[in-house]
């Protein structure tokens, strides 16, 4: 211990680890240190640098909420949130993206064909689609949906919002049909008022989201699928700030004017104004055992 140095630092620290840690640990925490050390030591780390690291993760810290979880932009930001996803996504399966730091739990159940639209003045969506497995099956599946209104906010950042507003969870039928009314959602900047808005300034980057709907799809037997899906027509498409667009997760509002033509399970179908759109997007689940 008292000749440690910078070369032997990362094996004395692996060192300390008594016999008890789990192998697994371990191995996470041998990458982690020789990933941060190897950091260091090739960038010659200076000490107000390490100092303005430590200070942002404070202030990260300060700024956490109940609503606002910085610490999740930060991973957002750095592409970390999207990797994780890609890691762990079945090369069969729809693709994860960002939970996002938006997510609340207690979302009000709402039956097929459901209406979410409430009092809001803008055109209709109906959004449909299938849930199957990686055989083609339909799978029987829970289906939670939350999304900005048409001012780019959360119901749990904009206090003019109702509680829980555009946000439900629902069941697929017995053949994997979900349907539901809604808005369509607007593009968004991230919250860029504390340090994880310093780093997107300092490095010259925008702070915008393109437009997109968020899910989580569940399954039993099946790994739950949280994702988003996103516009084809959005302008933000190839410049997402935290890296959550892929290519299977984008779909096609389709313009309508007969509502006629509507399946009569929609509740909204005799209320429905011209034009509305027709959104029509499949998830496909990867079983709790495949590789």
């Amino acid at each position: 211990m008292r000749n440690v140095t910078k070369e032997t630092v990362t094996e004395v620290f692996l060192d300390y680890c008594g016999p008890d840690t789990s192998p697994r640990l371990r191995y996470l925490l041998e990458h982690l240190a020789n990933h941060l050390h190897d950091f260091v030591r090739e960038t010659e780390l200076t000490h107000d640098e390490w100092r303005t690291a430590i200070e942002m993760l404070t202030k990260a810290g300060h700024i956490t909420t109940d609503e606002r979880n910085e610490f999740v932009l930060f991973s957002d930001l750095l592409g970390v949130s999207s990797l994780v996803d890609m890691v762990n996504t079945h090369h069969e399966a729809t693709s994860s993206s960002v939970l996002g730091p938006f997510h609340i739990q207690g979302a009000p159940e709402v039956e097929y064909g459901g209406d979410l639209r409430g009092d809001h003045e803008e055109p209709s969506v109906i959004l449909q689609g299938q849930v199957r497995g990686t055989d083609g099956n339909p799978i029987k599946a829970e289906i939670e949906l939350w999304q900005t209104a048409a001012n780019g906010l959360y119901s749990n950042q904009d206090p003019g919002q109702p509680d829980y507003n555009l946000r439900a969870r629902l069941k697929t039928r017995d053949d994997g049909r979900y349907a539901v009314t809604t808005i369509r959602p607007a593009p968004y900047t991230v919250p860029d008022d504390g340090p994880a808005g310093e780093m997107l300034r300092a490095t010259g980057r925008k702070p915008w989201r393109p437009s997109h709907l968020h899910f989580i799809v569940m399954a039993p037997g099946h790994r739950t699928l949280v994702t988003e899906v996103f516009p084809d027509d959005d302008p933000y498409l190839d410049n997402d700030a935290v890296f959550g667009v892929r290519s299977d997760l984008i779909m096609h509002y389709h313009e309508q004017h007969d509502a006629s033509q509507v399946d009569e399970a929609i509740v909204a179908r005799d209320s429905l104004s011209s034009p509305f759109y027709t959104v029509d997007f499949d998830f496909v689940l990867a079983r709790e055992d495949a590789a």
